[in-house]
């Protein structure tokens, strides 16, 4: 292996220990990676655990800032200065209490997330950001994880979820905790969502089953294999004895090119691949392998792709610059250390081909003004027109979400990215007592998960004619944690 520079509870009054250097140290502890030269060879994990002594070394780095800018940029307002405090302290069990405290679905994220927190550290203006995910993994991995959380007394009143993946989940625990009996519906065998996508070199597998482990005490339920809209109806959700419903089935649906050739044999969605292959059903990939689109989806098909090739060539189109690519610039890097090549201001036109794929043919975009999104917009440069051979296509140019069966009169609004949301701050649909939301990333819809449970918290409240309390204590302490921590101004992110 080589080493890659790549990548709480609140506790308001706790003061920056002393023991803290005053000096700035710039030089990241160095994360073991292994060596793109050899690891594209199979799925197994590429980046690896802190040793004790390096996490203590690393989380010494963080300088403790009175302002935490990196729980500013974090979705769920994860106290990292906490517990990386806990950590250069040598206190991992608590370090790892602190990070379950906030964050039911830490051991996943400490392995998936794109770590917002690290591009707002102070530390990272004068060299690299503190590692902070890296901590947070040494924090779960070397200290005393395996806990169970601990529910306020029933309510009597029940929430029902529609999607298991992590803004339903997210949801499930914040309502759980709170004393609702939630039932969750997912429609695949395993929960997970878009976690089931992702590539078992980022995630090694068993990380979402360890994170459940802990909901054993909650009155949570899961329904898996259940397709609400299909398999139940929507209705019997709405007016059946719920007296909340949310919505949070997430992008999960192909979106086509519609180009000509597309209904191609080895024409591949991206999500689709992505999740046969951790079921352990892999398609077999040609030698030549294009993939379309610029996210992260995109990304992760393509190093897998490389993986499936046995040593064939992988190349990204998207039609934008390499600036407005919207993937990870840690996972964009990673596929060019791997060898994956990139056309960008490019755009596909049509697949050529009878029965089989033959090659793509693609024309040069330029730039124009932003669009409603904020994004400067693709045009087509005329007489820019070429072909490139090809025998695989891999489509990555996003998702929406499956809503048949939904009542019209629902009225879903949907994000950016195509999950349903509602139609207002309060994530209420057109309908009363059903909310709906999403997010962008495994971070993001856990944010927007916590964001719907406490506004279905207040909506429940009122009913029952009291008001909306803080989240208990998830270990059944009579005072719930400080809401925010020490410094902490306001958020530098937004659900979009």
């Amino acid at each position: 292996m080589v080493a890659d520079s790549a990548m709480g509870t609140s506790n308001a009054s706790a003061p920056p220990p002393k023991s803290h250097p005053v000096k700035l140290n710039t030089v990241r502890v160095r994360v073991p990676v292994e060596d793109p030269k050899t690891r594209t060879q199979d799925f197994k994990e590429v980046i690896h655990s802190y040793t004790l002594e390096d996490a203590v070394l690393e989380a010494k780095r963080c300088i403790q800032c009175g302002k935490p800018y990196c729980v500013e940029a974090c979705p769920i307002t994860q106290d990292a200065r906490e517990y990386i405090r806990l950590i250069a302290e040598r206190k991992f069990d608590d370090s790892a209490r602190a990070i379950l405290t906030e964050n039911p679905l830490a051991t996943t994220l400490c392995k998936v997330c794109y770590h917002y927190c690290e591009d707002a550290c102070v530390v990272g203006k004068k060299g690299v950001p503190i590692a902070i995910r890296q901590l947070k993994r040494a924090g779960l991995e070397l200290g005393k994880s395996d806990l169970r959380y601990v529910p306020a007394p029933l309510n009597g009143q029940r929430v029902a979820v529609v999607g298991g993946g992590p803004a339903g989940i997210m949801a499930a625990w914040e309502l759980g905790l709170r004393g609702y009996e939630v039932t969750v519906y997912e429609s695949q065998v395993r929960l997970g969502g878009q976690v089931n996508t992702i590539p078992r070199y980022r995630m090694v597998g068993p990380e979402l089953e360890q994170d459940l482990d802990r909901f054993q005490d909650l009155p949570v339920h899961f329904v898996n294999s259940t397709r609400v809209g299909t398999d139940i109806s929507t209705d019997s959700l709405i007016y059946g004895g719920f007296d909340a419903v949310l919505l949070t089935m997430g992008a999960t649906e192909h979106r086509a090119l519609g180009i000509p050739g597309e209904e191609l044999p080895e024409v591949y969605p991206a999500f689709s691949l992505l999740r046969d292959v951790n079921e352990v059903y892999p398609p077999t990939l040609g030698r030549k392998i294009l993939v379309i689109g610029g996210g992260d989806v995109a990304m992760d098909a393509a190093r897998s792709a490389l993986r499936l090739s046995g040593g064939g060539e992988v190349t990204v189109v998207y039609r934008r610059g390499r600036r407005e690519m919207p993937a990870d610039k840690d996972e964009v890097h990673e596929a060019e250390e791997e060898g994956i090549g990139f056309l960008f201001q490019t755009t596909p036109l049509r697949i050529l081909g009878v029965e089989h794929v033959e090659g793509l043919e693609l024309q040069q975009t330029e730039l124009g003004p932003p669009d409603a999104s904020g994004r400067r917009s693709p045009r087509l440069v005329p007489g820019s027109q070429r072909t490139i051979p090809c025998d695989t296509v891999i489509v990555a140019v996003g998702q929406r979400a499956a809503t048949e069966g939904f009542p019209s009169e629902l009225e879903l609004q949907f994000g950016s990215q195509g999950w349903p949301q509602g139609a207002g701050e309060d994530f209420m649909t057109h309908v009363e007592g059903v909310f709906a939301t999403g997010g962008r990333s495994v971070v993001y819809a856990m944010a927007a998960g916590t964001k719907a449970a406490e506004a279905i918290d207040a909506y429940l409240a009122r009913k029952r004619g009291g008001s909306p309390a803080p989240r208990p204590d998830p270990w059944g302490a009579p005072t719930p944690p400080a809401k925010l921590p020490r410094g902490y101004g306001r958020p530098t992110w937004h659900l979009g």
